[in-house]
């Protein structure tokens, strides 16, 4: 009797362990789906902000430094929901805010003395 305790008790066990499992893979498609929504209205709101071209290269920024093409889209969604960006933001005008974000950057130099 004591095995038959012992087999219910381990499925038992078995079946909360499954369910568990199954709770959690729900809840990680969950994010997933949010995440994939989320990635697809900004994408949405940047072909409204950007021209094709200006596309075409923040997608060739985001292959090179894909941390520098989050950031920069995120800038340019906030600029433009504040009205201080003019829409369509040009390739031509697109190179201009990169300029001008790469002169604020500092360039760090390393004498040895």
């Amino acid at each position: 009797m004591s095995s038959e305790l012992g087999d219910e008790e381990l499925e038992r066990i078995r079946q909360k362990k499954l369910a568990e499992l199954q709770d959690s893979m729900v809840d990680e498609q969950k994010g997933e789906r949010g995440q994939d929504r989320l990635e697809a209205q900004k994408q949405a709101l940047l072909r409204t902000i950007l021209t094709t071209e200006a596309r075409q290269r923040l997608t060739n920024i985001r292959m090179v430094r894909p941390e520098f093409a989050e950031q920069l889209e995120l800038q340019l969604i906030q600029l433009a929901q504040t009205g201080r960006l003019k829409i369509p933001l040009s390739d031509d005008q697109l190179k201009e805010t990169l300029r001008r974000l790469q002169s604020q950057k500092r360039d760090i130099t390393i004498r040895r003395i």
